[in-house]
This record gives structure tokens, sequence and C-alpha cells, in this order.
């Protein structure tokens, strides 16, 4: 596959960070041949090129598994049962 040759304010695909989609992005500099900076067409935004990849993904905690291990450590209460309100007349 042949490497294609960018330019200046050529578009190419790029993912924002603040839109956090894969969206057409104008390149604003370049460094031996390389993109180094793009701005995003969408909210013109100034950031590194990232080649098409997204920022760092959170770790996942499935919360099943949280929210039963809190229950576990509590103490089991019985409802009370609640006293009848007086009727308005």
């Amino acid at each position: 596959m042949v490497e294609q040759e960018y330019r200046l304010g050529d578009l190419i695909d790029d993912y924002c960070l603040r839109c956090k989609l894969l969206l057409n992005h104008a390149i604003a500099s370049m460094m031996d041949g390389q993109v180094v900076k793009v701005i995003c067409q969408t909210c013109l935004t100034e950031h590194a090129y990232r080649h098409g990849e997204g920022g760092k993904k959170k770790p996942s905690h499935p919360r099943a598994t949280l929210f039963d291990q809190v229950l576990a450590q509590a103490a089991p209460v019985a409802a009370t049962p609640e006293a009848p309100k007086p009727k308005k007349r």
C-alpha cells in the first residue's frame, strides 16, 4: 500500500478529544513530511495528530460486583410498617 503524501491544509481523519469522535481535521503543521498538528473542522480545536486513535479508556469495574460487596458488608435491617395517616375531614 502506498503512503499518501499530505500537505498543509489537507483534510485527514483523526480522533478529536473534545468531540470524542473520528472526524475531519485540517493539517496545521508538519515536520519531516509527517503530520504533527491538526485542527478539528467541527469544534476548531488544534491538537497533536493521533493517527485516528482515541484517548485512554478508563478501567471498567463491574457495577454489580461492587454493589454486591457493599451489600454483603451491610447488616440486614428489618422493615418496620408505617403507621396509617389520619384522614382529613
